[in-house]
């Protein structure tokens, strides 16, 4: 067998949906039927909302004296189909484990969606819980990520971000943190390792240990 990557960091960074949940089912729901109360076409919309703060992608579509009830009524839908929520396969068996001190959500989900997802889909919820209300601008702006890396005490440098969207990563690049890619959409960013998902990867202490067959992507001199 080929060895384990380890990517080494004082603190693990993660977004929520894609990288610890498993909300594809329910963000088509939410959001076609949003798009429907608005006369949008559902696929166009739905292919234009991951990795953003839903306030973002409501600014996109929606004329400015409409966004606010229009915000309001998507942050109602998504809460309303919270249920067919997920846990990517790994995720529990990772975090669960995991000292509440060197780990962080970070995501462009409200923090009721955010927890409500999470708590939908078995998981725990952070000490260190940056979401959408708490930042002025979303990804790809690095606030969040530089955020969550201070509130856990770490230099962003020290602090691996584990995303699944080209938004996401170029949000912990720019951080200047070391970035994870979970899943077949990371392999289409910049991320320098992708891994599969989550099974089999386990904190070290100093960083984080995956198994040679979860990964897509990694430096040319690993193994």
């Amino acid at each position: 067998m080929s060895p384990e990557l380890h990517l080494p960091a004082r603190g693990l960074l993660f977004d929520n949906d894609g990288v610890l949940v498993d909300s594809e089912v329910s963000v088509a729901a939410s959001w076609s039927r949003w798009a429907d109360v608005h006369g949008l076409d559902p696929a166009g919309v739905t292919g234009m909302v991951h990795g953003r703060r839903a306030v973002d992608t409501v600014a996109l579509l929606v004329p400015a004296d409409r966004r606010t009830e229009a915000a309001e009524l998507i942050d109602r839908f998504e809460l309303e189909d919270v249920a067919g929520v997920t846990a990517v396969p790994g995720a529990l068996d990772l975090v669960a484990g995991l000292p509440a001190a060197v780990w962080a959500v970070v995501t462009s989900g409200t923090r009721a969606l955010a927890g409500a997802r999470l708590a939908t889909a078995g998981l725990p919820q952070p000490t260190v819980f940056v979401t959408a209300e708490d930042v002025a601008a979303g990804k790809p702006h690095p606030q969040g990520y530089a955020a969550a890396a201070a509130a856990l005490g770490l230099d962003p440098a020290q602090a691996l971000v584990l995303e699944d969207s080209p938004s996401g990563v170029a949000a912990g690049l720019a951080a200047g943190c070391a970035v994870l890619g979970i899943g077949e959409r990371a392999l289409e960013t910049p991320a320098p390792v992708v891994v599969r998902d989550l099974v089999g990867a386990r904190w070290t202490g100093d960083g984080l240990a995956l198994p040679a067959e979860a990964v897509l992507r990694a430096p040319r001199d690993h193994g």
